[in-house]
């Protein structure tokens, strides 16, 4: 009978496999069919440019949203490009198993993970997402269908397509490692009042290896958390910050929490981070008629798909007679021996609270792709800030982004681009490996079929 079974499930493997080489070669047809300049069309993003409106043909890759495969023995999973996290994590915790990062929100697919940089609380550990990759199969913008892995003739596409913005290719299948999870998590949330002591005992954190999971949350000088999630076999309770309680208010109430590992990965996603106050969703009538099915990312940043195309919040405040405010959506890396200088200059600048932290070094042996070179050496602390600041009579709209850029670049970090950037080219090229990314194109999109990455990610087009 296990025998039977074991044909059945191969049999299965192998039709989806065929079902998405069908779709792959359909979507190859569709490129060589479109002329000039080609863009992804899809209904989903978790990107907070703003993009100029453009008649640009798209392709439709809004197939490529299957799971094809999860390997319990060999810890690993074949997965499309378009798969959400939310569908790849609900697959592998069926097997006890779990990728090595798995990014905050739930609809973050696994395409644009790679292509954009991933990062949590597992990142001190596991790197960014790219780096348990295994082997990507791409459309190039040539128009081949390619498998790249560190070690073939693609070698130089498998790492560079991470930080690349869908520029060089389409990510249509990726094959991950896989690792192993235990029902629960305890989470252990320690104060700290002094930054310089906050950030030494996050590196301790890192380096003494007795938590699987290191983030933290500031909401203001002499209020600074630091989240210890370790793995656990059981639980004495768990809560449950999916619908009516919000888990980043727990941090500051409850030293010590339970989760389940499901309820652990998602446990920003409810609340967007923080960011859910600004819709109002955060007291308890407004959460008790939306329910969990609308208390989440997704819901969220359709919300502000709308407000961005209708500039509705910018007319509620002239109606109010306030200022207009520039949107502040950033997430920044500084080496962990500048973070609390990063951090000062923060406070002193930019009146946002509370803040994300999170720890993140490359993994042994993990993808350092050129377009987003980091010392291996290296512990970096990633910042994470999404909010709104008031602008000053005679403030240009992009002062305080461009504070940050410039120091972030004084201290030796990075800065992710799937938000607003306003650099120089010849800046922007040089912090991002410009020689390295011509090479590139030339080799798989020669004729500028996509967008280079300085088009798309600062002239937002």
């Amino acid at each position: 009978m296990a025998s039977g079974d074991s044909g059945i499930r191969e049999t299965a493997r192998l039709v989806r496999f065929a079902e998405h080489e069908a779709r792959a070669e359909t979507l190859r047809a569709q490129l060589a069919d479109l002329h000039g300049t080609i863009r992804l069309a899809k209904r989903t993003s978790n990107l907070f440019r703003a993009r100029k409106a453009t008649s640009t043909p798209g392709l439709d890759v809004s197939g490529f949203t299957h799971v094809l495969d999860v390997d319990p023995l060999a810890r690993t999973a074949d997965v499309e490009g378009m798969v959400t996290y939310e569908q790849l994590v609900d697959a592998t915790l069926l097997h006890g198993l779990m990728p090595l990062v798995v990014p905050q929100l739930k609809t973050i697919t696994l395409g644009g993970a790679v292509t954009g940089l991933g990062i949590e609380s597992s990142s001190f550990r596991n790197g960014l997402v790219h780096e348990s990759v295994l082997e990507m199969e791409l459309l190039t913008g040539d128009g081949r269908i390619v498998v790249a892995r560190p070690d073939n003739e693609h070698s130089d596409l498998f790492h560079g397509f991470p930080n690349s913005y869908g520029t060089l290719g389409y990510a249509l299948r990726l094959k991950i490692e896989l690792e192993p999870v235990e029902p629960y998590v305890r989470l252990d949330h320690v104060r700290y009042e002094d930054t310089e002591e906050y950030f030494a005992a996050l590196g301790e954190a890192c380096r003494n290896g007795s938590a699987d999971f290191v983030d933290g949350t500031v909401f203001g000088p002499g209020e600074q958390y630091l989240t210890l999630g370790t793995f656990t076999t059981s639980a004495p309770a768990t809560s449950d910050y999916t619908w009516l309680d919000i888990y980043y208010k727990s941090i500051r109430s409850r030293e010590t929490d339970h989760l389940s590992v499901r309820d652990y990965l998602w446990r920003w996603d409810t609340d967007w981070f923080w960011c859910s106050r600004a819709f109002g969703v955060q007291h308890r009538l407004p959460r008790l008629l939306l329910g969990r099915r609308l208390l989440r990312s997704s819901v969220y940043w359709k919300v502000v798909a709308l407000d961005r195309r209708f500039g509705i919040a910018a007319k509620l405040l002239k109606l109010r007679g306030l200022p207009p405010e520039e949107t502040i959506v950033q997430d920044i890396e500084v080496p962990l021996s500048r973070a609390a200088e990063f951090l000062d200059f923060f406070r002193r600048e930019i009146p946002i609270s509370p803040v994300w932290i999170c720890p993140l070094k490359q993994r042994p042996g993990g993808v350092n792709s050129p377009l987003y070179e980091m010392d291996p050496e290296t512990l970096y602390v990633n910042f994470g800030f999404w909010s709104a600041v008031p602008l000053e009579p005679g403030e240009a709209p992009d002062t305080h982004n461009r504070l940050i850029e410039a120091e972030v670049t004084r201290l030796g970090g990075r800065k992710s681009l799937y938000s607003d950037s306003f650099y120089t080219e010849d800046e922007f090229w040089r912090l991002y490996n410009g020689d390295a990314y011509r090479k590139l194109k030339t080799a798989y999109d020669p004729d500028g079929r996509l967008l280079d990455l300085y088009a798309k990610c600062v002239r937002r087009r």
